[in-house]
């Protein structure tokens, strides 16, 4: 039987989110979102800040994006009212993309596939957009490349489209270096690092960017999973949505990164617990993998002098209530480690 807890809580966040789809004005309020202090145990030198991305209006770093990339292309003529916006999305992005459009009087189709969080499928439909998923995955292992086989065929098929196309689109990276970018860079008084995940590459392209021109001496280390192809590692069945991914991003060749740590997914999950328990923080996978990248990368490197290191939650816990936040769910991927055993207090 489920668990009564986590039946309540869905449901009232289903209620929430069906009143919050008929009242859209808050989606104004994008960006200006809260840069905290972190201290990690074990690593007392890190000066970490974090940029907490859930406080955006649906709930992640990808009102931004979708935000900025609405107004531009309605603002330059490049779409009508007619116009049916497309893209492929893990999630995230296709639950900004479809409250912006609703707000917009858009009609959005979203190209998802079996990894999406309940949730966000749920929310996607809840402010309209329409999903067609994917189930055949492609030469790497995922879904991302047949996602976007089938984006090619709707293209064809319906007339007046528009693909979002987040992996190649400029104006993706414009939006984090002029809104994420900046506020980075204005909050925070100095810093040595900047830890980003990677997925389809505009955030860290755009945050890069920005980082480097207030802070040239800054390195930015790049945040992927095993499973990953971005950074020429061999592909395997990933599992957790938002990082990492089976193709590498073109917008990618404009970031400027330093250096690479990759992580796993049971160090994302038990850094996510971790987060939970020792801060307070109901955060997202990618949040997991990032803090687990700071510090495989600090012991690597055997880091023990004072630095000012900045990262970027990206999205909330609810995202991924029926998988990193079920155990259940959790024991059902491979691999485990020994870590696993944060998860049974």
């Amino acid at each position: 039987m489920a668990d009564p807890v986590r039946l309540r809580v869905l449901l009232l966040f289903i209620i929430y989110t069906f009143f919050m789809s008929k009242e859209l004005h808050h989606l104004r309020l994008v960006g200006n979102t809260p840069l905290i202090t972190l201290k990690l145990n074990g690593f007392e030198h890190i000066d970490l800040e974090v940029k907490l991305e859930g406080y955006n209006p649906t709930g992640s770093v990808k009102d931004r994006a979708a935000a900025y990339i609405l107004n531009k292309i309605m603002a330059n003529k490049t779409i009508n009212a007619e116009t049916t916006i497309i893209e492929s999305t893990s999630g995230n992005f296709g639950v900004a993309l479809s409250a912006f459009c609703k707000y917009n009087n858009l009609r959005f189709i979203a190209v998802v596939d079996p990894n999406i969080t309940s949730m966000n499928e749920m929310l996607i439909g809840a402010y309209g957009a329409e999903i067609i998923k994917v189930t055949k995955a492609d030469s790497n292992g995922g879904y991302l490349l047949t996602r976007i086989e089938k984006i090619h065929e709707l293209m064809h098929t319906i007339p007046n489209t528009y693909w979002v196309n987040q992996y190649e689109n400029p104006l993706n990276a414009r939006a984090y270096y002029d809104s994420l970018g900046k506020e980075i860079c204005f909050q925070a008084a100095h810093i040595d690092y900047a830890f980003l995940g990677v997925s389809s590459g505009g955030t860290i392209t755009g945050v890069s960017k920005k980082i480097k021109e207030n802070f040239p001496e800054c390195k930015i280390i790049a945040v992927d999973v095993e499973g990953s192809v971005i950074f020429n590692r061999p592909a395997s069945k990933r599992y957790i949505p938002g990082i990492g991914s089976s193709m590498v991003p073109k917008i990618l060749k404009e970031a400027l990164i330093d250096d690479v740590i990759i992580t796993n997914e049971w160090e994302t999950i038990n850094e996510c617990y971790t987060l939970l328990r020792e801060h307070n923080l109901f955060v997202g996978g990618s949040s997991g993998s990032v803090i687990a990248g700071i510090k495989n990368y600090f012991t690597r490197m055997n880091i023990t002098q004072p630095v000012n290191v900045v990262t970027v939650f990206p999205d909330r816990g609810e995202r991924y209530f029926d998988t990193i936040f079920d155990k259940n769910w959790c024991d059902k991927i491979p691999q485990k480690k020994a870590e696993e055993a944060v998860l049974a207090g």
